[in-house]
Formats: structure tokens, C-alpha cells, sequence
């Protein structure tokens, strides 16, 4: 066994003790950050200049970060999308070490597999429908599907809904990124999930994705107008399933989960 590989299975036996959070946007993040008692780190940790924020505390037995790429330096808007969240997920597993990453956020979801708003998701596996490379392995290369850490005891106990995750870096959706969303099976879909992921993967990090739905893709209305008509209502209800995470987490090794 590798070493890399005995210290996964080393950690899968004690419990998990230091979870990292990440959160796309500002919004998502602070009804956790204020239900959990967390305190923003003026020293991060992270590279001088950049806009991510990091949210320190702890919680039950657990050591809680949250980390959020925070603002875009010239727009002011949240750094949304798949390049902002890998970046911040690398420095913070590099900073911090966590046992789990716990990717929480708000997502579009499809009515057809039985989305509602409101509904939050965990998610089994994630992928990609903006990668498209049509030249053969590239083609799965681009598509990156990755498989969730599992958690059977998790989904029981909470009675959370279950699906496949798409991300792209587009809040619409094209019928080229319809097509691929239907070739992923994805019930829900957001701009970050794929990105942490490979992330989490690189470095060896086991990682659940936990969604809820603001907006119906293949309802009635825009999806925009609804995203922001649903957004504080939504993370509300993202924030309980967070903290019911977590409460369930506490305490137990990822083989319990």
C-alpha cells in the first residue's frame, strides 16, 4: 500500500475532526457562518492580495473553516464559477488539511427527476457539461466525472434527496450544455461542484456536495429571475441541511458516514 493510501485508510477509522466548507457566494455562506458561530480570519492563511475569506470556529467536537472566494476585485460581484472555487479549495486544503470537504451552494434543478424548490440535494457523483472535447479519452477527460465520498448512513438518517450534479461556468443553459446535462443523468445543477471536486481528488480529500434548488431549468420561468427571487428563501433551507450535516458528521469516522 502507498503511503498516500494507508493515510486515507488511516483516516476513514478515526473521527473526522476538522471539516472545511465551501461556498460559492456570499449569501450561501453567512446563515452558516451565523448559525455556527464562526469568526472571519483576518490572517487566512492564503496568498497576500487575493479576496478570498476564510471563517474559523468550532462546533460541537468538529473544527469548522468556511471558505467563500469572496468578491471580484474589479466588478464587485461574488467570484461565481469553476475557476475561483478550485483555486480557493486548493489553498484551503493546503492551508488547513481538513479530514472532509463539505461543498454547500444553491442550484438549478430539473423538475422531470423530481426537483422542487427548495429541495436539498446530496449529491452522488459530479460532472462537467461545458467540457466538450470529441476526440476519444479527451472526450471522458472533459466530461471529468467524479464520485462523491460515499455516505449511505448520511442519507438515510436525513431523508436528503439524492442525484447526479452537472457544473458548468454559465447560469443559462444552451441546448449544447442540454444535451450534455441529459448524457450526465443530473437531477441538479450549479457552477462549482465538478471544479472542488477535482480538486478534492488531486489532493486525496474525501468531499460531499450538498445543493439546494432555487430555480426549476426546465420550468416556466427565466432561471435568473427566479434564482434571485428564491436566493434568501433557498439558503435558509441550505443552511439547515448544512447544519443537520454536520450534527450527523459529528463524533463519527467517514466509514459511519
Amino acid at each position: 500500500m502507498a503511503p498516500e493510501d494507508a493515510m486515507v485508510a488511516g483516516a476513514e477509522k478515526r473521527p473526522v475532526s476538522s471539516v472545511l466548507l465551501v461556498i460559492a457566494m456570499q449569501t450561501e455562506a453567512l446563515p452558516v457562518v451565523q448559525k455556527l458561530s464562526l469568526t472571519e480570519v483576518a490572517d487566512s492563511g492564503f496568498p497576500k492580495g487575493v479576496p478570498w475569506v476564510r471563517y474559523h470556529g468550532f462546533y460541537k467536537d468538529l473544527e469548522i473553516n468556511l471558505v467563500w472566494p469572496g468578491k471580484d476585485q474589479t466588478l464587485g460581484v461574488d467570484s461565481v464559477g469553476t475557476v475561483p472555487a478550485s483555486l480557493v479549495t486548493y489553498a484551503a486544503i493546503q492551508a488547513l488539511q481538513p479530514d472532509l470537504i463539505i461543498n454547500a451552494g444553491t442550484a438549478g434543478g430539473f423538475k422531470e427527476k423530481g426537483a422542487c424548490i427548495g429541495d436539498v440535494y446530496l449529491a452522488t457523483d459530479v460532472a462537467y457539461h461545458d467540457r466538450r472535447i470529441p476526440i476519444p479519452v479527451f472526450d471522458l477527460y472533459g466530461v471529468g466525472c467524479r464520485l462523491a465520498c460515499s455516505t449511505p448512513s448520511l442519507q438515510k438518517e436525513l431523508d436528503l434527496k439524492v442525484g447526479k450534479l452537472s457544473t458548468g461556468n454559465s447560469l443559462d443553459m444552451s441546448p449544447q450544455d442540454e444535451s450534455s446535462i441529459i448524457a450526465n443523468d443530473a437531477t441538479v445543477k450549479d457552477m462549482e461542484g465538478a471544479a472542488v471536486a477535482y480538486v478534492a481528488d488531486l489532493l486525496k480529500v474525501p468531499a460531499i456536495f450538498v445543493k439546494a434548488v432555487t430555480d426549476i431549468i426546465d420550468g416556466e420561468k427565466p432561471s435568473a429571475e427566479e434564482f434571485m427571487q428564491n436566493l434568501i428563501a433557498v439558503t435558509a433551507a441550505l443552511e439547515q441541511g448544512i447544519t443537520k450535516v454536520i450534527d450527523f458528521i459529528n463524533g463519527k469516522c467517514l466509514c459511519d458516514l
